[in-house]
């Protein structure tokens, strides 16, 4: 089962990148349409029921569902912006306007949480009769199967695309879902026993929107700030990287995001110190070829740098291994790279990455530096401390 989800995930990577930035606008804007058509025809439904029973719970399930179709509308407009091609001013596209867009949503998914928080308070303290019918329920029952099927459509086609707003929308449509059964609940509790639980459920709807409001702006703002690439985006690359011929080693892959499906950065690479730069050059050109190539254009290595390895002096890589048994004898560090000595100038050059689990980095990596120092007091050491962008 899981090398089957695995490879299903490899699948929908794959889709997604292959989609031309057209294509995949085309897909959200029309999944995006059938949402809005379903939610605001959801939402006079449940209106109309809500204000005949004289249910809270189910006139406030109303209310989600215009914010529903609200926020698909946001959806479009962002999409439709983050599409425009690049120009002087923004040299590197709209793509980060999606970002935006779901800032905006979750800011209307909290509103319309907290407008509903007071509301059912308000039903808690001046309570209302509330009478249910068999038309009643029935429409009650029908929407949570439009929603089952909606959010199922929406979510599986915002994974197909790498579309985040519209895997936030499915999901929602899903728990919509679970919430509309909750109204159901109460109308049987009360219709079964004359319990009124309306209020009661009216805050629980009102509790979990309010939620959900909070977790997408969390995640929202999260990816604004920068996040840690995808391990599997991470693995791709540097795996193509280091199938290139004469590469020894494959470091600092740094990469930035500009939407959905346009990332650009830079990798380091380790080559002998036998290399031309004829033949550096060929090589470097290569390996943006081949990532750009093989990520369907979704990855750009602006910049491929060069960590040159002594190969032909027996000292110096008796040096560097004993360096590394320095460096790596400590725990949380993760790797030493790019080690370089230069025996005429006397100075031997490295990078040290630390776990950001260490209580302190700096200090663990002077501590480092000077063990080093010591065993090697002929040498000015040149060293940087790293950070673990990538796995």
């Amino acid at each position: 089962m899981a090398a089957q989800t695995k490879a299903e995930e490899q699948t929908r990577a794959a889709f997604s990148s292959s989609l031309s930035s057209q294509v995949r606008q085309h897909i959200i804007v029309r999944t995006s349409i059938v949402g809005i058509a379903a939610n605001i025809l959801l939402a006079v439904v449940k209106a109309f029921v809500g204000t005949l029973s004289g249910s809270i719970a189910i006139t406030l399930d109303a209310v989600n569902n215009l914010s529903d179709a609200l926020s698909s509308v946001i959806t479009i407009v962002g999409t439709k912006l983050a599409g425009r091609p690049a120009n002087k001013a923004h040299p590197y596209g709209y793509g980060r306007i999606e970002y935006l867009t779901a800032t905006i949503i979750s800011l209307i998914v909290l509103y319309a949480g907290i407008t509903s928080l007071i509301e059912s308070g308000k039903t808690l303290s001046l309570p209302t009769q509330v009478s249910y019918s068999i038309p009643t329920l029935i429409v009650i029952v029908s929407t949570i199967v439009v929603k089952l099927v909606l959010g199922t459509y929406v979510k599986s086609t915002g994974k197909r695309v790498d579309s985040d707003s519209l895997v936030a929308s499915g999901s929602d449509a899903l728990f919509d879902a679970v919430l509309t059964a909750s109204t159901l609940f109460a109308a049987l509790m009360y219709l079964g026993y004359g319990i009124d639980l309306t209020a009661w459920v009216g805050l629980l709807i009102a509790g979990v929107i309010v939620k959900a409001g909070f977790d997408m702006l969390s995640e929202t703002l999260s990816q604004i700030l920068g996040e840690r690439i995808d391990a599997d985006v991470s693995r791709q690359i540097k795996e193509i990287t280091r199938s290139a011929e004469g590469v020894l080693g494959v470091y600092d892959l740094d990469l930035h995001n500009y939407g959905p499906t346009s990332l650009i950065g830079s990798i380091h690479i380790e080559l002998a110190d036998t290399k031309s730069a004829a033949q550096i050059d060929e090589l470097t050109r290569k390996i943006q070829h081949d990532v750009y190539e093989q990520t369907n254009g979704r990855v750009i290595l602006a910049a491929v740098g060069i960590y040159s390895q002594n190969t032909t002096d027996d000292e110096a890589k008796q040096i560097r291994s004993e360096v590394t048994r320095l460096v790596m004898a400590h725990d949380n560090v993760i790797q030493m790279h790019g080690f370089h000595l230069d025996k005429v100038e006397k100075r031997m050059s490295f990078d040290i990455i630390i776990d950001f689990g260490a209580s302190d980095r700096q200090k663990l990596f002077d501590q480092i530096i000077s063990e080093v120092q010591q065993a090697f007091p002929t040498y000015r050491i040149s060293a940087v401390l790293d950070v673990d962008t990538s796995d």
